[in-house]
């Protein structure tokens, strides 16, 4: 119990009423891509409202993007959300992956603005002929087809950003613009996506806000790529992997236990929907998620049925 004495909302898990998704990324090599559908069939009999899957600048990281997803929808009954970035592509190319999508039977994108490609700088330039905004990406969506689109948010503010007000104000016109529903960028501290939402909330953006969860398999892995988007560890956070550098499989466990309170807490303060970061590994996600009282059903329900209603 809590100290007021009241039930925390975490020991009462396994009403159905908690809900989660996943992110993958489109696999470079054959061995990649076994690992990948192997997690696929171990996370799919969970129901996730949805997958996505990253996409990057450059022609061949889009194909491998397209062809994952088409692969989803053939061969499974998920949902994909596939990723859209502005960068290194015309209107009409990326035009042509919307409507290619579209074809694939897609009906849900990520728009983002994407980073530059390495070796292209720090700062992102648009392509003279491209979309130069992700509100300027979303509407191209949306003339060429009903998507639900979903486009991401920063709990500790874009590393681009003005001011965390310029930052929210970004946000509203991308979610003015179209955009359905929020995936934030991973963090440490329950707090600033509690704060987050509150600021959102207050700036009349209503969407859905999914809290983005990266469960750790590598610690040093994780803390160079939050270094560049702008999330930070608290204190206490990263000492609880203190001398787990060459020990991989007690950081697994360690990161299992810092996830499960993490997400937790987030379940006490009245979070019901999880965006779960996999890196493509299958274990630490589905711990978590049997831990908010998701289990494995025999049949994952229809795509349709799962994106039935956006709360």
């Amino acid at each position: 119990m809590s100290e007021s004495g009241q039930v925390r909302r975490s020991r009462l898990l396994g009403d159905g009423d908690i809900s989660v998704s996943f992110e993958f990324f489109p696999p470079k090599t054959e061995k990649m891509e076994a690992v990948l559908w192997a997690s696929i069939e171990r996370l799919a009999p969970l129901s996730p409202r949805f997958v996505s899957v990253t996409y990057g600048a450059g022609g061949t990281t889009r194909e491998r993007t397209h062809s994952t997803v088409s692969r989803i929808v053939r061969e499974t009954r998920l949902a994909p959300a596939a990723h859209l970035t502005c960068v290194g592509a015309s209107r009409a190319e990326v035009d042509e992956v919307v409507r290619g999508y579209w074809n694939a039977g897609v009906r849900h994108i990520v728009a983002l603005r994407g980073d530059p490609p390495a070796g292209a700088g720090t700062r992102y330039t648009p392509h003279p002929d491209g979309y130069a905004t992700t509100m300027e990406l979303i509407a191209g969506i949306r003339r060429i087809g009903a998507f639900d689109i979903s486009v991401g948010g920063y709990p500790e503010m874009h590393p681009e950003s003005a001011s965390l007000a310029a930052d929210i104000e970004h946000l509203k016109a991308k979610v003015d613009a179209g955009a359905t529903r929020i995936i934030t960028q991973f963090f440490f501290d329950n707090a600033h996506y509690l704060r987050f939402v509150e600021r959102c909330r207050a700036a009349g953006i209503w969407c859905p806000i999914l809290p983005g969860i990266q469960p750790i398999h590598n610690f040093r892995q994780i803390a160079n790529f939050a270094g560049k988007v702008g999330a930070t560890f608290p204190a206490w956070f990263a000492r609880r992997f203190d001398g787990l550098d060459d020990d991989p499989m007690t950081t697994q466990l360690v990161g299992a236990a810092v996830c499960a309170e993490q997400v937790m807490g987030l379940v006490d303060e009245g979070v019901r929907q999880f965006h779960l970061y996999t890196q493509n590994r299958a274990d630490l996600s589905f711990a978590i998620c049997h831990l908010l009282g998701l289990r494995p059903s025999a049949q994952s329900p229809a795509p349709a049925a799962k994106e039935a209603a956006l709360s």
